[in-house]
């Protein structure tokens, strides 16, 4: 099967999902182009260069599991908790402090980003770069299952510049991977 014909398949398998998922999705068909596309070259990356590869085209495509849909779903679920907070972090000087404890493995997931950039290139691995999106992702998608983030309170801030850290570090990952993150999915 050429490549067109593989891309054309996850797009529109993306497309079907975003359609479920958010059905007045604005550029609903340029989304689902940078996920189904995004979803071939996570799932390549995210192996390592001397493993064999399974490529089951309706899993990869998938908002779930190990798949590159599945952290730019988070990111866009991090940059929608951001929009509808209507809180701005500029300017703002004030001690972080953490009161959940749902927040401390984002907070050293976080720390570790550079380190995982640096060992990819030394290896010459994306695959660690991938696998470490993964695991971010599971990890804010935790904290966000058993933690209501937007609650006023003093942890507010620190809870709103955790999305935005976490947002800022899928981005940037993803885009070392070569594959869009999606603001809105």
């Amino acid at each position: 099967m050429a490549l067109s014909d593989v891309l054309d398949i996850a797009h529109k398998l993306a497309s079907q999902q975003i359609s479920e998922k958010n059905p007045d999705l604005k550029d609903a068909d340029k989304v689902a182009e940078e996920v189904g596309v995004g979803a071939v070259i996570f799932n390549d990356l995210k192996n390592e260069r001397n493993l064999a590869i399974d490529f089951d085209m309706n899993k990869i495509v998938q908002f779930e599991g190990d798949t590159g849909p599945y952290v730019q779903y988070t990111n866009a679920r991090a940059n929608s908790i951001l929009r509808k907070s209507n809180y701005s972090l500029s300017g703002f000087n004030e001690d972080f402090k953490f009161y959940d404890q749902q927040a401390w493995p984002i907070i050293v997931r976080l720390s570790q980003y550079g380190q995982a950039v640096k060992r990819a290139w030394e290896m010459r691995e994306p695959s660690i770069i991938a696998k470490y999106l993964l695991n971010l992702s599971r990890d804010f998608n935790s904290f966000y299952g058993n933690t209501v983030i937007l609650v006023d309170g003093p942890e507010l801030p620190s809870r709103l510049a955790l999305v935005k850290a976490t947002s800022t570090i899928l981005k940037r990952g993803l885009e070392l991977l070569g594959v869009k993150a999606p603001s809105q999915m």
